[in-house]
């Protein structure tokens, strides 16, 4: 995937180290994607889930949100 195709990018970490990632062009499907992920997946040891717009260089938001 190259350019707009991998516009938003959800990370998982667990215990600090990166187990999961994906992309996607739009920011709706992402936001979506990165609900069902906490979802799916906040059973994790330390969980921690990022969604970053990689074209702006922002993390648009985060789980659990950061202090």
């Amino acid at each position: 995937m190259t350019g707009e195709q991998e516009r938003f990018r959800i990370a998982v970490s667990s215990a600090g180290r990166t187990v999961m990632r994906g992309w996607w062009p739009d920011e709706v499907v992402a936001r979506d994607k990165f609900r069902d992920w906490i979802g799916s997946h906040r059973d994790l040891v330390e969980p921690h889930f990022t969604l970053t717009d990689e074209t702006e260089g922002i993390v648009l938001t985060s789980w659990p949100e950061e202090p």
